[in-house]
C-alpha cells in the first residue's frame, strides 16, 4: 500500500519579504539611503506600514514598556511606523518630488546662492537624527529651477538613514542632474544627536561637510567669490 505525500502548506510572504526578494531579483541595491519607490507599489507602502508598526511594538515589548496601561505609549507603535515611512525615511520611500526647470532666458552667468536651508536626516549607525543647515551654490548654463525647490531636493534627500559624508555627495549628483550647471556647491553644516546624547556627550561639535563641482573646484576665484556670499548668509 503505497503512503501519500503531504506537501507542506507554501509560506505566505511578509510584504517585507516580498520587497526584499523583488530588489534582489532584480539586482538593485536597497542600503539605507537608497530610493526604492520604484519597486514599491502604493498598497504595498501601506502594508509595510502595518508591518513596521507590529515590529515596533515588539521592540516595546522587549524594553519592557508596558503600552497597554501606560497611556503615553499606546498609540506609539503607529506614530513611529507613520514617522519612519511618511516623515523621516520619506526619501526611501517616495518619488523625487516634481521640479520643472526654466530656459537661462537673460544668460545669467553670475554666481548665486541659496541657504541656509534647515535640514534633517537620521544617523544610520545609530537611527538618531543629523540636524544642521545646507548652502547651496549655483553657476547656470541653460536651465534653472524656482528657489523653493533647492529645498525639496534637500529635503528629499536628507530624509534617510545615511550619514552626513554621503548625504552631501549624493545632494550635488541630483541637482547636478537637474540642472547641470557650469559650477555646483554643496555644503552642510549639522550637529549629530549620536554625538550629543550618546557616547562622548558633546554638544557643540559640529560636522561640516562640502562638494565643489565644475568651476567651483577649477578656479579659485570663483570658489573665494561663492565662499564670500555663504560667509555674508550666515555661515
Amino acid at each position: 500500500m503505497s503512503s501519500t505525500k503531504v506537501k507542506a502548506p507554501a509560506k505566505i510572504l511578509k510584504t517585507h519579504e516580498v520587497i526584499r526578494n523583488r530588489l534582489k531579483k532584480l539586482g538593485k541595491s536597497f542600503s539605507a539611503n537608497d530610493n526604492i519607490s520604484n519597486f514599491i507599489s502604493n498598497e504595498e507602502l501601506a502594508l509595510l506600514q502595518v508591518e513596521v508598526e507590529q515590529k515596533i511594538s515588539e521592540l516595546l515589548e522587549c524594553l519592557v514598556i508596558d503600552t497597554h496601561a501606560d497611556h503615553n505609549t499606546h498609540e506609539t507603535h503607529k506614530r513611529v511606523a507613520k514617522m519612519y515611512i511618511q516623515e523621516i525615511f520619506k526619501g526611501r520611500y517616495h518619488e523625487q518630488p516634481e521640479v520643472t526647470d526654466f530656459p537661462n532666458a537673460k544668460n545669467l552667468d553670475q554666481v548665486y546662492t541659496v541657504g541656509p536651508i534647515s535640514v534633517r536626516s537620521t544617523c544610520s549607525h545609530h537611527m538618531v537624527p543629523i540636524i544642521g543647515k545646507c548652502w547651496i551654490g549655483i553657476k547656470p548654463t541653460q536651465r534653472v529651477i524656482g528657489l523653493s525647490k533647492f529645498n525639496r531636493i534637500a529635503d528629499w534627500v536628507l530624509s534617510r538613514p545615511q550619514i552626513q559624508e554621503e548625504a552631501t555627495i549624493m545632494l550635488a549628483d541630483v541637482l547636478t542632474d537637474i540642472i547641470k550647471p557650469d559650477g555646483l556647491a554643496v555644503i552642510i553644516k549639522a550637529n549629530h544627536i549620536c554625538m550629543s546624547h550618546r557616547g562622548v556627550m558633546d554638544s557643540d561639535t559640529e560636522m561640516v561637510t562640502s562638494v565643489m563641482r565644475g568651476v567651483f573646484r577649477r578656479d579659485g576665484k570663483a570658489r573665494s567669490e561663492l565662499m564670500d556670499l555663504i560667509k555674508s548668509s550666515g555661515f
